[in-house]
């Protein structure tokens, strides 16, 4: 199993839109869901600072994660581009394997 694990603060007023978007059956899952390989999504929510969020997007391997970015990856970077206006700011936690 690979997990790979972005952190986002949303813009006030577009909590809403951002759920939908980056949480199950949205756009990014949708978009991941295409592959075989990708084994789900879930979104999290910080229980002090509501407007932090915490996605999770679990693969069989790091090998079909990478196939998938070399395959779909311009439609990740399109989906990416129109869904800036979202959030304030987004961070890379960490790409981990299962041991």
């Amino acid at each position: 199993m690979f997990l790979v694990l972005w952190e986002f603060e949303v813009k006030p007023g577009r909590e809403q839109r951002f759920q939908e978007v980056y949480g199950p059956g949205g756009d990014w899952d949708s978009l991941f869901r295409s592959d075989p390989n990708h084994a789900g999504t879930r979104l999290f929510q910080d229980t002090v600072r509501s407007d932090v969020y915490l996605t999770a997007d679990y693969w069989h391997s790091r090998k079909s994660y990478e196939e998938f970015l070399a395959l779909r990856g311009s439609e990740y970077q399109l989906l990416d581009a129109a869904t800036e206006d979202l959030t304030l700011s987004e961070r890379h936690i960490g790409s981990l394997e299962m041991l």
